[in-house]
């Protein structure tokens, strides 16, 4: 061989070199892809930086860090929906039907949607199922019903948010397993045999399958005729093993909020007040337990793979106790995802191989304001909490009249990362960019 040669073998070894220690990549006889990196997205429903910074003044102080603030990048992400219009208009105030559907499939759609298109109902791949496709273990955790909209456009594929049991079915027929479509949220959660499953709403899969092969069955029964394990008690979750299928269901409905408080009222509001904490029942695990549990139980798959894994994790109430104006509510929530975010970080630290997403779905309503000793009067709901460095913390809602249901406001939303692919969420991106960087973490062989 001449020198030149040697060179150019020496150097082209020596990128391969370079290459192969890059996180996410690996390097396969006459090709280099991506490896199935482990992928665990954080979603807290209705958290904006408004809720997250009401949450650190609170538990920490305003000069505290939460687990969340801990992550090496961070950016921002666009979160409107589309009107059924044709053509498309945009919809600047999503709802967690559509916000989640962006993620999910890297599409946008209408407020109300689970992973189908406007106008047409075409069916949306999501990220859950290609990674199925590639043979990845995959869970969903949430501390709202499995069948709610965030975990929901993961998991199925319906016209309408509300079609969660085959009870529910009536704004989507031709979704119905009656006239063979693919069944309402719950059926179609269970039909897809995604490997853990953990949350609230006992009630929808209590329902009576209406047509098809396990007609006259409730959804539970059919999820145990696929061979999961159902667990109903917190107890039980810590025995969870890997091997077969895990369906979770630790409450009728949504799972009981952590903390709670007098809710916010007309001026001069409500307080000062400190929040009532420790409220959930022993019954429920925690969102950080639940994550605890997901996450071996998909480690152990994984590895038994080699492959690695997608989870999404979601603290569902933030958005539903703001929806309330209830303070202590909203902040006991974020405060519990945080806690569940300390548990994937610490994960992470062992498996450097894992991109840890943390963000919200969609703005909400609370502000930060000034004490209502400091002007005359407000035309929204306030209440004052005391934080733990004793001072005083005024917060407003405003997006409906006194008593009315608080709504979603439609402002860009934080997002932070680290591991591979991670530096893809700096500055502007939109929720449709997370499907893509989510794939290619992944390894995906389709959507990225």
């Amino acid at each position: 061989m001449s020198h030149a040669a040697s060179n150019v073998v020496a150097a082209r070894l020596a990128l391969l070199v370079l290459i192969s220690s890059v996180p996410g990549c690996t390097l396969l006889p006459g090709s280099m892809r991506p490896t199935h990196n482990k992928v665990i997205l954080m979603i807290g429903d209705g958290m904006s930086d408004s809720e997250r910074t009401s949450a650190r003044n609170y538990q920490v102080g305003a000069a505290g860090r939460l687990a969340m603030d801990q992550l090496p990048f961070t950016g921002a992400y666009t979160t409107y929906a589309i009107q059924e219009t044709d053509p498309p208009l945009p919809e600047y105030v999503v709802d967690s039907a559509a916000s989640a559907t962006a993620w999910s499939t890297g599409h946008k759609t209408s407020n109300g949607r689970l992973s189908t298109a406007p106008l047409t109902d075409a069916i949306l791949p999501t990220i859950l199922e290609l990674a199925q496709q590639d043979g990845l273990p995959v869970g969903s955790v949430t501390t709202a019903e499995l069948t709610d909209a965030t975990p929901a456009a993961l998991a199925s594929h319906v016209n309408f948010r509300s079609c969660q049991g085959p009870a529910d079915m009536k704004l989507c027929p031709a979704f119905s397993k009656i006239n063979d479509g693919p069944g309402s949220v719950a059926e179609q959660s269970i039909d897809h045999h995604i490997g853990i499953l953990l949350g609230g709403g006992r009630k929808r899969f209590a329902q009576t399958i209406q047509s098809g092969a396990d007609k006259g069955k409730t959804v539970l029964e059919s999820a145990a005729a696929q061979g999961y394990a159902v667990v109903g008690k917190a107890t039980e979750l810590a025995e969870v093993r890997s091997g077969q299928p895990i369906l979770g269901l630790f409450a009728e409905g949504d799972m009981s909020p952590e903390w709670n408080g007098a809710l916010a009222t007309r001026f001069p509001g409500s307080g000062p007040q400190r929040c009532r904490e420790g409220l959930r029942p022993e019954n429920e695990p925690s969102l950080a337990a639940m994550t605890t549990a997901a996450l071996g139980w998909l480690d152990a798959e994984a590895e038994k793979r080699h492959s690695g894994f997608f989870l999404q994790v979601e603290g569902a109430s933030i958005d539903k106790r703001g929806h309330m104006a209830d303070p202590c509510g909203q902040i006991g929530e974020t405060v519990a995802l945080d806690a569940a975010v300390a548990v994937v970080l610490a994960y992470a630290d062992a498996h450097p191989d894992t991109l840890v997403i943390v963000t919200g779905d969609h703005a909400h309503t609370s502000q930060i304001v000034p004490a209502p000793r400091d002007y005359g009067s407000s035309p929204g709901l306030l209440s004052t909490l005391i934080t733990k460095e004793g001072a005083e913390m005024t917060l407003g809602y405003a997006t409906n009249m006194a008593g009315g249901y608080q709504n979603h406001t439609g402002t860009q939303v934080h997002v932070g990362a680290r591991g591979p692919f991670a530096e893809r969420v700096s500055g502007i991106t939109d929720q449709t960019d997370l499907f893509r960087t989510m794939s290619a973490a992944l390894g995906l062989r389709s959507g990225r």
